[in-house]
């Protein structure tokens, strides 16, 4: 009897774990509480290194008509600092890829993790990979190539 009732409540913890490690945030606010207005800048990227972008900060890449800004989280189920999850989560960030000088731009959505969608994505004869996002998603680090 003992056991059945061990057995119960090691079920009913593991139950609990899981659902506060593994909720989906959705209807994020685009940037971080207290982060204030997003920059607007544009920064110099060099092809094929790892440039990180502040929300709302764009890339120009060095040589190509190409540029990547930074616009919101999409949602972030990663576990938070301090917590014990039993799955990391993901995070999921939107992108505005423009080719300035033919006037064509996308929207793209990347992930951190494979589970729930794409890294990486091909834009104007370029591929946007998401390599990292900071703790509260203020920051993105992209590789372009």
């Amino acid at each position: 009897m003992d056991l059945q009732r061990f057995v119960a409540g090691l079920f009913a913890f593991a139950v609990v774990t899981v659902g506060a490690g593994s909720s989906v945030a959705t209807g994020q606010p685009a940037a971080p509480p207290g982060a204030g207005a997003p920059p607007s800048s544009t920064v110099s990227a060099p092809a094929g290194r790892d440039v990180t972008l502040r929300l709302g900060q764009e890339a120009a890449v060095q040589g190509r008509d190409l540029t990547v800004r930074y616009t919101r989280v999409v949602s972030d189920s990663r576990c938070r600092p301090n917590m014990t999850c039993v799955w990391q989560g993901e995070a999921t960030l939107a992108f505005l890829l423009k080719e300035p000088g033919r006037g064509e731009s996308t929207t793209a959505e990347l992930h951190s993790g494979p589970r729930t969608g794409p890294q990486a994505t091909s834009f104007a004869a370029g591929r946007i990979e998401l390599v990292s996002v900071s703790e509260d998603g203020g920051q993105a680090t992209v590789r372009i190539s």
